[in-house]
């Protein structure tokens, strides 16, 4: 075997075996049975596999699906000053009309305006005078921001609350369709996705001691809760071991690891007595917990017993981001003790920005501004905490726990630390969304039974299997031996477009069934391709090995420009395109991408190894 054919075996050997491994998680996760299912809960595993595998989408497993509207009549009223009857029948009888007449709202709005002649800047004073133009597209700028702002809040809750791989888009201007894919408790979740963000400015307690007392008094209540005693004589953790639950006293493995379901990692002694104080390292008064133990930790936290450990007067607080505070790739996540009321909250805020400066004017920042009530209570803050940290917290969580350098007079502040213009850019979002989110409405809400989603996927997977079988007996019969080559590759694309979907951790839609169903036929017109132009060859009584080798070369433009054609239509599908246009583009263009591979590399490899040894004299096909 010739050192090229060598390689070529070895580079299809290894797409295989990439495609099993990156496949194994999906795998194991629909064929267990509800016993192992359990046990890799209870074990914490589940988390980390479900990371790993193609989900079933809204169509596929049931759920919820609401569409929100902004409320523009109530946000543009918010932004009147000294309004009157006249500019509230305006806007009330402009919405109704672009209703109506299905139109949009602001050119109506514009229209309604200038045969009023009624000058607009004497009710928007926020958006400084200027002709009424400038007013409505200041007007129109800010209602398409509050959206934005709005959809923020929406994605920040939706991920709190747990939901495996929600949709959340934009459908036109002024709607947001969320979908939240086996979702059983319908009124919490519609609760969650209309609240609002809260957005606070909090101390953060600099004093240690205060933070020893704090850590002691949690483990005490964790251990009574676990019915230990905390040791009278029992020292700080200062130190980091390096081992894990399994390898310590068993007492203490039974009663961490057992009690939450988490693999956990010990940061400490292990003694029993501060189960606390064992799972995390405390650095420049700040907690860090290791990612693995975040889990468990917040669980024992929400208890009332172990909460109260924890004055009135303070509370603690999860930071957003886990960092590798100890350069080894372990990543922890900072939990803060805080002051228990807020210096200040959101609804202050009118502007943040992001944008380049800090002390090398490189930095991505965020600058903020505020009106003239937080301006004031804002110097008083920074003037009376100046070298403490304040954190910036939304929904209970902290984004950032920045240091007061100097006095701030203006109500101008920045925030420094972000680690590119796009974190900066998120993080300004959510804070004008802290300080003026978007009134929303549910405009439709369905709620889709899990009948539908079996029936869905009983529906899908048969017309997948049928459709497949088809083909590959088709092939078999019509091309022989050669049929037989193709349906091994067919096989290997069927492998290698889900074992990308699952790295891609993918959500499997019906549209998404359609664009596999549709990959099957095209994978096999390459392979067509090739075989006829092959059969031409052997009809000009050429040799097999040469009428293979002329079949793949001539083939190989055809089949490259109409493969090319349907991945550029793929990739405009998933630009443009909604949710479920997108799953199906995302099936189609891996599908066809793979296709390429099998039928002009994997089929030639295999044609090659029949004629590398021996003359062959008849070709099956």
């Amino acid at each position: 075997m010739s050192g090229t054919l060598r390689m070529r075996v070895f580079l299809v050997v290894l797409l295989v075996g990439a495609a099993a491994y990156m496949l194994r998680d999906t795998i194991s996760y629909y064929t267990m049975d509800e016993t192992q299912r359990e046990a890799l809960i209870e074990s914490g595993e589940m988390d980390e596999m479900r990371k790993n595998i193609i989900h079933k989408g809204l169509d596929l497993q049931g759920g919820m699906h609401v569409v929100l509207e902004v409320d523009l009549e109530e946000l543009i009223k918010t932004r009147v000053e000294d309004g009157d009857a006249e500019i509230d029948a305006l806007i009330s009888s402009s919405l109704e009309e672009a209703q109506n007449n299905e139109a949009e709202f602001f050119p109506t709005f514009a229209k309604n305006v200038d045969a009023t002649n009624i000058r607009l800047a004497r009710y928007f004073p926020i958006y400084e005078k200027g002709p009424n133009l400038d007013v409505l597209d200041a007007l129109e700028a800010d209602a398409k921001d509050a959206v934005d702002r709005a959809e923020e809040i929406i994605r920040n809750r939706v991920d709190q609350f747990g939901v495996s791989e929600p949709t959340i888009q934009r459908q036109g201007a002024w709607r947001i369709v969320v979908e939240l894919a086996g979702i059983s408790n319908q009124a919490q979740a519609r609760e969650l996705i209309q609240a609002t963000a809260l957005l606070e400015f909090v101390l953060v307690h600099e004093d240690p001691q205060l933070l020893d007392e704090v850590i002691r008094n949690i483990d005490k209540a964790w251990a009574a809760d676990m019915g230990e005693e905390t040791p009278e004589d029992s020292t700080d953790i200062v130190a980091e071991v390096d081992t894990t639950v399994d390898e310590i006293a068993p007492s203490l493995a039974d009663v961490l690891s057992g009690d939450e379901g988490d693999s956990l990692s010990i940061t400490g002694t292990g003694d029993v007595g501060r189960p606390f104080s064992s799972l995390i390292n405390v650095g420049s008064n700040t907690i860090w917990v290791p990612e693995e133990n975040v889990r468990s930790i917040k669980r024992k936290l929400e208890k009332p017993a172990i909460a109260a450990a924890v004055s009135s007067d303070s509370k603690l607080a999860w930071g957003v981001s886990p960092r590798d505070i100890t350069g080894d790739g372990r990543m922890h996540r900072a939990l803060y003790l805080m002051k228990g009321t807020a210096e200040l909250t959101g609804d202050v805020v009118t502007d943040a920005r992001e944008s380049l400066g800090g002390f090398s004017g490189a930095e991505f920042v965020v600058h903020l501004s505020m009106n003239d009530e937080g301006s004031r209570e804002w110097t008083k803050i920074t003037a009376g905490n100046v070298g403490k940290r304040i954190a910036i917290v939304m929904d209970g969580n902290v984004h950032m726990a920045g240091v007061i350098r100097d006095k701030i007079a203006d109500g101008r502040t920045q925030i420094e630390g972000m680690n590119d213009l796009q974190d900066a850019k998120k993080l300004a979002v959510v804070l004008r969304a802290g300080a003026l989110p978007a009134p929303m409405v549910i405009e439709e809400e369905r709620t889709i039974g899990a009948s539908l989603g079996a029936d869905s996927v009983a529906a899908g997977t048969q017309a997948t299997v049928f459709g497949f079988i088809l083909v590959v007996i088709f092939m078999a019969i019509y091309y022989k031996g050669a049929g037989l080559i193709a349906d091994v590759a067919l096989v290997l694309n069927l492998g290698f477009t889900l074992a990308v979907l699952s790295t891609l951790n993918a959500t499997l839609t019906l549209p998404g069934i359609a664009g596999l169903i549709l990959t099957v036929g095209m994978a096999v017109d390459a392979n067509v391709l090739i075989f006829e132009r092959i059969r031409e060859e052997l009809r000009n009584a050429k040799t097999v090995k040469k009428s293979i080798d002329d079949g793949f070369n001539r083939a190989l433009t055809t089949i490259v420009d109409a493969n090319l054609t349907t991945i550029l239509a793929a990739g405009v599908l998933w630009q443009f395109g909604s949710g479920t246009v997108k799953g199906f583009a995302t099936t189609l263009f891996w599908g066809i991408l793979c296709s390429m591979v099998t039928a002009i590399f994997i089929t030639r490899t295999i044609f090659m190894v029949m004629t590398e040894r021996k003359t062959m004299t008849k070709l099956s096909i």
